[in-house]
């Protein structure tokens, strides 16, 4: 009877895995749903592409929630991000800057003892004190959405080559824009980091443009097309 038991479980344990092996081959096989390239390494990779990265972003906590992600992301790669990101909202109280703004050092070591969180005291603490950066370009342009989207005067930018994949890992908008706000106080902000979020807030559209997110976000928002040597 045991060893009925145990066969059993090991059948369902292999029903579950198959089940979840072809949930996740529909996906990213789907010829009529191609997708970037860099998303298909797990479910969740595939989820943030489908529905958040590169979708003009205009809420303020999300904007704060994508950049301290590529903040804790230095040295690292993205997918451990995404897998992680439960834990950072569990942490940083939903990415609520404002919350944020006001930890003390209890915050810090509570975050620091935090099971599955990142161990960086520099990099907990650089959020802490963009947090307050943050608060500060609030009161300055009204919103960080302000703030950033001013770049690109509210347009999605449609860089020249970059929907072939040929994309930087920086350029002079994120030199310019990383350069201001490291003026202003941010920390773990350097240029390619900069990019990667303009990618993610959807200020830059770098879907390939086979991927069927390129069309429909392009379809939706108002864009402006330049040429790589007049990225700014």
């Amino acid at each position: 009877a045991i060893k009925l038991i145990k066969c059993s479980r090991r059948i369902n344990f292999a029903k579950r895995v198959m089940l979840k092996r072809l949930r996740y081959l529909n996906i990213t096989e789907d010829k009529t749903m191609e997708r970037c390239q860099w998303c298909l390494g797990s479910e969740k990779m595939i989820s943030y592409h489908d529905e958040e990265w590169g979708v003009p972003l205009y809420d303020d906590q999300k904007q704060f929630e994508f950049l301290m992600m590529e903040v804790m992301q230095c040295g690292l790669n993205w997918n451990m991000m995404i897998q992680k990101r439960e834990i950072f909202r569990e942490c940083f109280h939903n990415f609520d800057f404002e919350k944020i703004a006001s930890y003390d050092e209890s915050d810090i070591e509570r975050i620091m003892a935090f099971d599955g969180m990142i161990k960086s005291r520099r990099k907990i603490e650089a959020v802490v004190n963009n947090a307050r950066c943050f608060q500060k370009i609030r009161d300055e342009f009204g919103s960080f959405s302000d703030y950033i989207w001013g770049y690109s005067k509210n347009k999605i930018i449609l860089y020249t080559g970059h929907q072939k994949g040929n994309t930087p890992s920086r350029n002079g908008l994120s030199d310019i824009i990383s350069k201001d706000l490291k003026k202003r106080g941010f920390k773990y902000l350097g240029s390619v980091t900069v990019y990667s979020h303009l990618q993610a807030a959807g200020i830059i559209n770098d879907h390939i443009e086979g991927c069927f997110r390129y069309k429909d976000i392009i379809d939706s928002y108002p864009v402006v097309h330049k040429r790589r040597d007049k990225e700014a």
